[in-house]
């Protein structure tokens, strides 16, 4: 088990329902959690699984204009263009940018309680003993493959241990509604998002043994 404290001045965890202008849930989803502590340390041979997200600072929006792409580079002009057909390999900026309004939390804080389990891509020599010392010797060291974000790559993440000792989470309890848990991936032509009914009690949402809804 670990438990990575994150924090930044502004998050973006979007809610799906959502297709124009972005809105931020209240705090982050398991799926993001996932990704923050991945970015400190991936291995094919563990599943990292989210138990708890403590909320340290109130949670507090704010409305910003970011530009946006309105189209995406599909991977069919991709590989027509590698093929030499002369299409462009690249989205014109005065065309495609466009600038929309965004609701996304300001003064975040967070830590992130999960734990991980072997997957059958484990090498002979790996162990749960060896995965624990490396992802606590990286997050008290500040190592990632990759700078940990919060939603949106615009918005980084810094991380480190968490210390010890009682988490200070905000004394709030309410209802977040229905909120995406995670993709499933077991049909990688079908991937399909599931959800679960988010809570928060005492400045924590549990996850572990929530009921996921597909």
């Amino acid at each position: 088990m670990i438990q990575l404290e994150v924090w930044g001045d502004y998050a973006l965890f979007s809610r799906p329902e959502l297709k124009v202008e972005r809105m931020s849930y209240d705090v982050p989803t398991p799926s993001a959690a996932r990704g923050l502590v991945e970015a400190v340390y991936y291995h094919p041979g563990l599943q990292w699984h989210i138990d708890r997200i403590y909320v340290l600072n109130p949670i507090r929006f704010v409305s910003i204009r970011r530009n946006e792409v309105k189209s995406k580079v599909l991977a069919t002009t991709a590989r027509a263009a590698a093929q030499g057909s002369g299409q462009p390999l690249y989205l014109a900026s005065p065309q495609e940018i466009v600038q929309r309004a965004s609701l996304v939390l300001q003064d975040v804080h967070y830590v992130i309680e999960a734990h991980f389990t072997m997957t059958d891509r484990a090498a002979p020599g790996d162990n749960p003993g060896k995965f624990q010392d490396i992802v606590t010797r990286r997050m008290e060291r500040g190592q990632c493959y990759h700078t940990p974000y919060f939603g949106c790559r615009e918005f980084p993440a810094k991380f480190r241990r968490w210390s010890g000792g009682e988490i200070p989470a905000i004394e709030e309890t309410r209802d977040l509604g229905l909120m995406l848990y995670d993709f499933d991936y077991s049909d990688p032509k079908d991937i399909t998002p599931t959800y679960f009914r988010a809570r928060l009690e005492q400045g924590v949402v549990h996850v572990a043994d929530c009921e996921v809804l597909r």
